[in-house]
Parts: structure tokens; sequence; C-alpha cells
């Protein structure tokens, strides 16, 4: 998609159920600009903004080649997390540029999932999307040099801007769920689940399906300036390809502030579902099925308004009172 700016971005992309790249979206911002001509000028210009604050950030030994995730039997991780300076990190990564040392020796350094308003206040002024201005999104930044995030999804709706160096997500709808062989939910390597799968070299006999979901996958690279626009609950591999990588995204989500986690309801139907005998979950399927999954508006009908309870359209209120009675069972 070209002509899309800051603050115009048609409403027809940002209810997409694909994604879609942005051309050159950012190109205006000075973080941008500043990143065309040298790499030294594009860290002053965030240390301006730093005040200090401590950030999480990854390191790893030059043997991943940049893709961070487990070790082999998925108990411990390949990398490790720790607190840093932002400062110090980004003059890591300029030494690492001066000295031009091969990629398979460098040792990885990777920020992921920073906010903005906490890590770099004022920078926002200069660099924003105002046609987001309506969602209050969670505007974040993540550098590294070269590196590999394994594919997940994420429940809000994202647009990831390319500030440095290039990107290539690989996308795939959320139906392709089986055939990404997604591991552990609750032990994962920096909060989401992902799936198992290098995709640089790839299992076929471990992995047999996984051919089943690259026949439906996306790619979209971006050069510094684009941007991808990423629908709710897609998953995507993002690699950063350069020796210096920034990009800045933006999370929001479009359902009402009253509504929790789903993911919460799901751990509360592994709690309470999962290991029922098969003629109960079968049963129990159905009962998502009419009540949860079904958007026809007409299966209550039967019951009149003022007697439907929980199955009137939630509000702040409604939500409140489920939660209380939630929170009294599991407390029981």
């Amino acid at each position: 998609m070209h002509g899309c700016t800051p603050d115009n971005i048609p409403p027809e992309i940002l209810c997409s159920h694909e994604p879609l790249i942005l051309k050159n979206l950012v190109s205006s911002w000075p973080l941008v600009k500043l990143s065309e001509t040298s790499a030294n000028s594009t860290v002053d210009y965030l240390k301006k903004f730093y005040q200090g604050q401590p950030i999480g950030a990854f390191t790893a030994k030059p043997e991943i080649n940049g893709r961070y995730f487990y070790q082999h039997d998925l108990s411990q991780l390949n990398f490790c997390k720790q607190y840093s300076q932002l400062d110090t990190l980004l003059d890591k990564l300029l030494e690492q540029l001066s000295e031009q040392i091969d990629e398979k020796r460098v040792p990885g350094i990777y920020v992921g999932s920073a906010h903005v308003d906490q890590l770099l206040p004022g920078f926002r002024s200069e660099n924003d999307l105002s046609a987001l201005s309506k969602f209050k999104p969670l505007m974040s930044i993540w550098l590294s040099n070269q590196s590999r995030i394994a594919a997940h999804h994420d429940v809000p709706n994202n647009i990831a801007c390319c500030i440095t160096g290039k990107r290539r997500f690989t996308l795939f709808p959320p139906e392709q769920l089986e055939n990404l062989y997604i591991g552990p939910l609750d032990n994962t390597p920096a909060g989401q689940a992902v799936s198992l799968v290098d995709f640089h070299q790839p299992d076929w006999v471990k992995f047999p399906k996984f051919e089943k979901a690259l026949q439906q996958a996306q790619v979209a690279e971006l050069d510094a300036g684009d941007a991808l626009f990423l629908p709710s609950m897609w998953w995507h591999h993002v690699e950063s390809l350069s020796s210096f990588n920034i990009l800045v995204n933006y999370w929001w989500q479009t359902t009402s502030s009253h509504m929790g986690a789903p993911i919460d309801a799901m751990m509360h139907a592994l709690l309470n579902i999962k290991n029922l005998p098969h003629e109960q979950k079968e049963a129990w399927f159905e009962m998502f099925k009419y009540y949860i999954f079904n958007n026809d508006t007409t299966a209550l009908s039967h019951i009149p308004n003022e007697q439907l309870g929980v199955l009137n359209p939630m509000d702040d209120k409604s939500s409140r009172q489920i939660r209380s009675m939630l929170l009294n069972k599991l407390n029981k």
C-alpha cells in the first residue's frame, strides 16, 4: 500500500483481516532520516531522550546465529536475560559495526518491546503515528543486531515500523496453529508460545505438517521507513537482517476495556475441561460452540431479555460481577 502517512491511515487498512505492507509510512520521521545518514547519528538521537532507566535485554553467544530460542530439550533458553543500560547496548552495537566483525562471530544483542514513553520520554513528540491516537496504542521499540524470533502471535492489532536496517516477516493465518508445532504455553522464551520449527533448517521428519503451513505463508520484507499492518492473532516469524536494526511498533485493541485476556479463559478450560471424559468434553464442546462461538443473534430469543442474566451483552458492571463470582469459586 502506498500513500499512507503518519496522520492518515485509511480505516479499511486498520480493519483489514490480512497483513498489509505500508510503504514509506514513517519515512518522514526524524529518526528514519537520521538512519539514512549514519548509525552514529541514529544512536546520538536516541541517547538524547534516554534518562537512564534500566531495560531488559537478551544477550547470546555467536553460536546461536541470532536465533533466540530454547536449548535442545526446551528446559532452558539459549540466551541470557539481564537488565542493562540502553546507552551501553547502543555503544556495543556501534562497536560491532566499527570493527566489521563477521556476523557469525558477533555476540547477540537484543532489546524487545521496550515501552517508548517510559524509556525515551519526548521521542513520541517527534516520531509518532497520530492516525492511531484514538486507539491509545502502546508504542514500543526493538533494537538488535542480526536476529531471528520464532513464529508467535499477539492478541492486539499491530503496526510494525522499520526504522533502521531490514526486516523479514513470515506470516501465517491463525488457523495454521496445528501446522506450526507450537511449544509450551507457560515455559516460553519471551511471553508468547512459539513455533518449535527452525525456519532456516526445518526438520521435516519431526515437523512434517510445517510444509502445509508454508503453503499458506506470506512474506513481508521491510526497508527503513516501511511498516507492516499485522492483524490480531496472525503468526509471525521475524528476522532482523542487518547488523544494526531498530523497529518501532504500535499495539492496540478494539475490544472493550472491561474484557480480560482470552488466554486466561483457555487456562481455566485446561484446568476444568481438558481432562474430562471424552463424552463430557464433547458435550462441553457443544456448549462452548452454542454460548461462546455462535454469532446468531436470535439464538437466545426464546429467553425474555430481563432474564438473560450473564447471557446479556457484557458491560463493565456485569464483567465485574462475573470476575467476583469466578474469584470466589477459584478460592474455594
